[in-house]
This record gives structure tokens, C-alpha cells and sequence, in this order.
């Protein structure tokens, strides 16, 4: 009999039912706290009883944790030191393949006596290699019932899927079993938040079913059934969360925005040089529209590296001016803030000068504002603000201060939004009288599954054509350790398309002055592989002065650099009077030099893919054909060069940002970078469940419209506010 004073059994800290000791590890080990965090801790993969575990693929897992289910060969105790010290080795066979488990001194007789040969058993450990053969030192392992007082481990796993749990090395998966075996009664108190008409109506088991079938499955249609119906629960509450963000979004007040007839934008567009390519007068459609209505845009525009989206962003800015609004445009970088401050000036020309000798009598002041600038321009800037003398405003988080006041901020555009914190951009929107119009801007293209998750409080637009005159990029690996020739050929490459009068950029994993080695952070297996840090600027760019760039002019561009030493090398780099910029990523986003026609990365394989995209796009953007150059000393079967092969295949962004999401195995797709809690997707596949997030999207969207504030569906609230612990639904309000 449950009684309704004391903490439901789900929401218990695990201390009281496995003990502290267990609850402590569980806790900083796997984040688990309470009986229903364990429940949602689902088991990897499922060993059968009469299947061994594969041990032919432990080659792959080299010092990882596994845990393999096999029969015992042999065993033989051997001494050394003159017969004082002992070593027991056990060879382990599934079929597929053999393993020697080794353990030493005291630690030898328990398991002499208990793995006979002929005998099976679950072992855990960590895979490590010695004389070239792989093993696992000191295992755990739990026998599968050969002798009589195993009887019963014997009859509990027999004809049964034995659960694989994500294990750590103080917690096995067995262990992990006995925890999940210890609250598995209390699942059936767990509240299902599925309407039952949406579970009756696709089919689904009921959760306190799942949750059983998952962890003890009978079958492996059991296994099949839990799994459906958990995917469905991730993808719906998420779906509810965000479908209800967008629905208090709809209720929002807002200045409706529209453009006045003979004003700015159409001085603007007579002025263009050439027409807007259809994608752009449709997104921008989709902009204006969002605009004139009485509630807040919230919208993601994502486009191509070099699709034209500063151009559709800065139009919509020129139509809030022209309504007599401010617009406000937030840059990741000061780099990438000056940027776009010279390029929006130089598109408006005279329009830009509004009030100013010269200036159009229609035009606007646009000015910047970074940390670095000097009093007086910081005062002035600020001056023109308030005033409403500035209708446009290009800023890093500088503008993001208490002090700076806007007369009647309309639009916020946020250009590369994945590099901003919730709290900036919440910020920045808060400085309007009332909610600004919404325009977030990424050149990273977002799979549209993601996006429907990630941004899902947004609605949508792509930019998927390159304006006309836009040249392709040919892209090439460049293997430099099994053909050094190449390299060389690489630097011919780059003098000659400076001796052609174009310029050249050269990118760096590190900066080289002594900076953290970033392998000591979180060394990858290949990496570890090749001992040597990742290619620095520094070191790059006096090699090749010295050698086969000799003669060339040659400047460095990184993070640690002053700003005003940043914008100087950037000034004279787009005017032309530096061939060769050696940089890190500093200009992965948003730097336009036209005049750039090959791009060479350094230890291309340090890179994700959907940077080495990002970067890629920095070259060919004038009328010259771009070239990228990616050397790599990675050898020629590692994964690290088949990304890159894939870079060098596509220049669709989407299909690649598809293949860097299925590598990386999504993280949390509500961006653990924002929110700092642990994955809330354990289930679900961002990419493979492609129809079920679609699809529960539109029942959510139903179930939102129709009963907002879900009084109808407690269980569904319940739920709601477990995935939407304070953190997550601090990331969701600010979205």
C-alpha cells in the first residue's frame, strides 16, 4: 500500500535501497541519483545465453571497459622471481576469437579454483595489449552457474538476454544488474505521460511495460517493443517542451516591423548590383512576414558557407529602421564583428552615414561597439544608441552591458548562435521596450532532425544556393607522412596562386606560444598513436618564411593576439599587402577575402568535419575556382582519414554535417554546452529516429494547441518537469 505523505519510491535517493557506497559511485561515476534515473539507465547491447560475445572485435576497443561473456580454454598457474611470485593465465575463447585473462600474487587462487576449463562466465576489465596480444589484467567476472551452488545464477540467466549495461571501472555491468534488479518493482509506479489516445493510437506497450521489457527482455521483440515506446517518450516530452516555448512565444507582444515604401530598403535595393537568387527572396519573405505580425519572429536562418545570409539579414535590419525601430546584429568575435561591420557599411555605401556630411538623407548611422575600442568612440557609440542617431548596431557581447541602452531595439540577429551562451543572447533581447524580433544565423548546417530539436523553438529557413559568380572549391587530402612529395607539391601550390596575384590562408590546430597542449586534455586513441602535439602558428609560419614560402609575405592571426594587432593583420590581409595568413580557427567564421584562393589545414585530422566545412568556405568566394588543401600524417585505413575523405568528397554541407553527427554519436542535442546536464537522450538517435521526431512533433504541436497548460495530462506534466530540471528549462525559456 503506497501512502501519499512519504517520497514516491521512483523519486528515492538510491542511498536507501543500494546502500551509500553503491549510491556514491553510481552517483559520480554515472550520474544516477534515484531509482528513476536508474530505470532510464539502459542496458548497451543484450548477450544471449547459447551466443558468445564477439571477442574477435576487442582489437577495436583497445583501454576501454567491456564486458565479454565466454568459455573458459585453460588455465595454468606460472611462478617467477625463483617460484616467490605467481601469475595465473586463463585463455578465454568465444568462437570468434581468444583472450588471456592474467591475474598476479594473492589475487590467483579464487579464480584457479572457479574458472575451470569448460566453465563460462561474464568478465569485465579493461582491454590492454602486452607482447602484441591483447588481454585483461585482474578481470572481475561472474560465473554462469556450472557447479551446484550456482544453480541459481544459472536458472536466473537461463534462456535469457543477459542486459550489457554502460559500465565504469568501480561498477560492472553485472553490479549495475543486481542495482537495477533492486528498484525494478518500483517501475510500477512510474507515471506514463503518453495521452493514451497517442499510445493506443501508434500502438505502444505502456511505460511500467517498457521499462521491464528493456531490462529483462524475454524475447528480442520485447527488446524491440521497450525500445519504440521509450524513443517515443524522449521524443514527445522534448517535442511538448518546445512546442509550448513556441506557443508562449505566440502570445508575446511585439511592434510589428514593416518596411516603408521608398525608404531605406528599396534605396538599399536599387542600389544592389545584382538580384537576389531565389532562396534569398524567399527566405527574406518568410523574415518580413514573421516581422509585420504582432508577436516576436523566432527564427533560424541557416545557410551555405557564402549563401548570402548577411545579405538577407541586413535587409531585414533596414526594414526594421525604416519602421522606425534599431536593430542589433551580435558577433561571436571581434574579429568577426569588424568584419561585419565593414561589409555591411561598404554594401550601404552613403546609406550607412545617415546624419553625417555626404551622407543619404534616407541612410542611418551604423556603428560598432567590442570591448576593445577607445573612450570616446565607445561613448559616441553609445550616444547614438540612445539617441536612436544609430538604427544599426554590430557588436560582440559588448553590447550586451547594463550600459548600453537602445531608443527602441526591434530585431536582434545573432550571427553564429552555437557560440553564444543562452543568458547573452537573453540578455541582449531584454533591452528592448518590448520583445525584440528574433534572427539567429548559423553557417553550420543543422540536419533538419536536429534542427527540429536543437532550435526547435525557432522555425525554420535554409539558404541552400550560392549566389551566381560563386566559384567551387576543390578539395584534396594531402598525406603527408606516406608521400612527403606531396607536401612540398602543396607549398608549389600556394606561391603559384600568389604569384597569380591571389592570397592564401594556412590554419593551425594550436597557437604555439606556449598554450595548453590540448592532447592533455583528452587524448583520443590516435593521438595517441602519433606522440606529437598538434602543429602550432607559430612554429608554422617561421618554417615556411624559411623555407618553401621564403620571399612571400607572410603574417600570423590568432586568439592571444591584441585586438588591435588582430584587426591591423586582418585590415592589411583584405587589402591585399599580406599573401599568406597563418592562423587558427579564429577564421572559421564569417572573414570574406575574395581575393583567397587556397586554403592549406594543418593536421586536418584534429578537426571535426563540420569545421573543416566551415573553414573550407573562407576560400573560392570571388570569381577564381578555391582550393583546399587538407594534410594529414594519419595513415590511410584510420577513421581520421576516411573524414576527411568524405570532406574532400561533398561540398554539401548537410550530407556532411550528417556524417559528423552519426561519428560523434550525438551528445545531448539540447547542447550540454548550454545547460551543463548530462545527456537527456538516451534512446533516441537523432538521425536514425528522424520519423519518430517528426512525426511526435506534430502531436505535440496538437496536444500544445490544444491544451497549452497540459491540465489534462498530469502524467505528461510530470515528465515535463523531469526533463526540464531548472537548467534545461533555463535553456528553453531562453532559446
Amino acid at each position: 500500500m503506497v501512502c501519499n505523505e512519504h517520497v514516491p519510491a521512483l523519486d528515492e535517493d538510491l542511498k536507501k535501497t543500494l546502500g551509500p557506497a553503491t549510491a556514491k559511485v553510481l552517483a559520480e561515476q554515472l550520474g544516477l541519483h534515484t531509482a528513476l534515473d536508474l530505470l532510464h539507465h539502459y542496458p548497451r547491447r543484450y548477450a544471449e545465453r547459447g551466443e558468445l560475445t564477439s571477442l574477435a572485435e576487442l582489437t577495436e576497443q583497445l583501454d576501454e571497459h567491456v564486458t565479454v561473456v565466454a568459455q573458459v580454454a585453460d588455465a595454468r598457474i606460472l611462478t617467477f622471481n625463483g617460484g616467490r611470485g605467481k601469475r595465473l593465465e586463463v585463455t578465454i575463447t568465444d568462437g570468434s576469437g581468444r583472450l588471456q585473462l592474467v591475474f598476479f600474487g594473492a589475487g590467483v587462487h579464487k579464480p584457479h579454483k572457479e574458472l575451470l576449463p569448460g566453465s563460462r562466465a561474464m568478465f569485465a576489465g579493461k582491454v590492454s595489449k602486452f607482447n602484441h596480444k591483447l588481454q585483461l589484467a585482474h578481470p572481475a567476472y561472474e560465473p554462469l552457474g556450472a557447479d551446484a551452488s550456482d544453480r541459481d545464477a544459472a536458472t536466473a540467466f537461463a534462456n535469457q538476454l543477459i542486459p550489457i549495461y554502460p559500465a565504469c571501472a568501480k561498477l560492472e555491468s553485472w553490479k549495475i544488474a543486481k542495482c537495477v534488479d533492486a528498484v525494478l518493482p518500483s517501475a510500477q509506479e512510474a507515471v506514463d505521460p503518453l495521452p493514451p489516445a497517442l499510445r493506443d493510437g501508434r500502438g505502444l506497450i505502456p511505460l511500467t511495460e517498457a521499462l521491464l521489457k528493456i531490462h529483462r527482455p524475454g524475447t528480442k521483440a520485447d527488446i524491440e517493443d521497450a525500445r519504440q515506446r521509450l524513443k517515443w517518450d524522449e521524443a514527445f516530452v522534448l517535442q511538448v517542451a518546445l512546442a509550448r516555448r513556441r506557443h508562449a512565444d505566440s502570445q508575446l507582444p511585439a511592434v510589428p516591423r514593416r518596411p516603408a515604401p521608398g525608404g531605406l530598403l528599396d534605396a538599399f535595393d536599387a542600389k544592389l548590383p545584382f538580384t537576389l537568387t531565389e532562396g534569398q527572396q524567399t527566405v527574406s519573405k518568410e523574415i518580413f512576414d514573421d516581422l509585420a505580425t504582432s508577436h516576436p519572429m523566432h527564427r533560424l536562418l541557416q545557410g551555405e558557407v557564402g549563401s548570402g545570409k548577411t545579405l538577407v539579414a541586413l535587409r531585414a535590419m533596414l526594414a526594421v529602421v525604416d519602421s522606425g525601430g534599431q536593430a542589433a546584429m551580435l558577433a561571436p568575435t571581434e574579429v568577426l564583428a569588424q568584419q561585419h561591420h565593414r561589409s555591411i557599411t561598404e554594401m550601404m555605401g552613403e546609406l550607412a552615414e545617415g546624419g553625417m556630411l555626404g551622407g543619404s538623407d534616407q541612410g542611418t548611422k551604423v556603428v560598432l561597439l567590442t570591448g576593445s575600442m577607445g573612450v570616446p568612440a565607445r561613448r559616441q557609440a553609445l550616444l547614438d544608441l540612445v539617441t536612436g542617431e544609430a538604427g544599426i548596431v554590430i557588436g560582440t557581447h559588448a553590447l550586451i552591458e547594463d550600459k548600453v541602452q537602445f531608443h527602441d531595439l526591434g530585431l536582434v540577429v545573432v550571427d553564429e548562435q552555437h557560440r553564444f551562451g543562452v543568458e547573452q543572447r537573453d540578455a541582449l533581447r531584454s533591452k528592448g521596450k518590448q520583445p525584440p524580433h528574433l534572427l539567429v544565423m548559423t553557417a553550420t548546417p543543422i540536419p533538419r532532425t536536429v534542427a527540429m530539436t536543437v532550435f526547435g523553438d525557432l522555425e525554420t529557413s535554409v539558404l541552400d544556393q550560392l549566389p551566381a559568380g560563386r566559384s567551387p572549391i576543390a578539395t584534396h587530402v594531402v598525406p603527408a607522412k606516406d608521400k612527403p612529395h606531396f607536401l612540398t607539391r602543396a607549398w608549389e601550390r600556394v606561391r603559384e596562386e600568389v604569384e597569380n596575384g591571389h592570397q592564401a590562408y594556412v590554419v593551425c590546430p594550436r597557437i604555439g606560444d606556449g598554450e595548453d597542449d590540448p592532447r592533455k586534455k583528452k587524448a583520443s586513441a590516435e593521438d595517441e598513436a602519433e606522440k606529437r602535439p598538434p602543429l602550432a602558428v607559430l612554429e608554422i609560419a617561421e618554417q615556411l618564411t624559411r623555407g618553401p614560402l621564403a620571399g612571400l609575405s607572410v603574417e600570423v592571426l590568432h586568439g592571444r593576439m591584441d585586438p588591435a594587432d588582430k584587426d591591423d593583420v586582418m585590415r592589411r590581409f583584405a587589402a591585399g599587402e599580406v599573401k599568406v595568413l597563418v592562423a587558427t580557427t579564429v577564421i572559421e567564421v564569417g572573414v570574406n577575402v575574395p581575393n583567397s584562393t587556397v586554403m592549406v589545414i594543418m593536421d586536418a585530422d584534429r578537426f571535426g568535419v563540420s569545421q573543416l566545412h566551415q573553414l573550407r568556405g573562407r576560400v573560392g568566394r570571388g570569381s577564381a575556382p578555391g582550393l583546399c588543401l587538407l594534410v594529414s600524417e594519419m595513415h590511410e585505413a584510420s577513421p581520421a582519414r576516411a573524414r576527411l575523405a568524405a570532406v574532400a568528397a561533398t561540398l554539401d554541407g548537410f550530407e556532411l554535417s550528417r556524417i559528423d553527427l552519426e561519428q560523434r554519436r550525438e551528445g545531448d542535442v539540447l547542447g550540454q554546452a548550454q545547460s551543463g546536464v548530462r545527456s537527456s537522450l538516451r534512446m533516441l538517435a537523432v538521425i536514425e529516429d528522424e520519423e519518430v521526431i517528426a512525426q511526435a512533433r506534430e502531436e505535440a504541436t496538437r496536444v500544445v494547441a490544444d491544451d497549452p497548460e497540459l491540465e489534462r495530462l498530469p502524467g505528461l506534466r510530470t515528465a515535463l518537469d523531469a526533463l526540464l530540471d531548472t537548467e534545461r528549462e533555463q535553456y528553453l525559456e531562453k532559446g
